[in-house]
């Protein structure tokens, strides 16, 4: 008995559908192993704050020049 045009698009359509999902199981099992290799202790929230404190150290080195750009031109311009 053959099959007509519509059965064998409906199968391809569900095929893909199908490995879709694998597809999309495989990645959330990889994503769920990189986290539990970093282990509990090692977050991402550790190094922000790190990143945080460089940045923060930066801007006070910076402020403790007399003559800055800003100051040099708010002179400049008589206000």
């Amino acid at each position: 008995m053959p099959r007509g045009r519509s059965t064998f698009n409906k199968r391809q359509k569900e095929q893909a559908r199908q490995q879709k999902q694998r597809d999309k199981a495989e990645r959330r099992t990889q994503r769920k192993q990189e986290k539990s290799e970093i282990g509990p202790g090692g977050n991402d929230m550790d190094d922000l704050r790190e990143h945080a404190e460089a940045q923060a150290a930066l801007f006070r080195i910076g402020s403790d020049e007399p003559d800055s750009d800003e100051n040099a031109n708010h002179r400049e311009s008589g206000e």
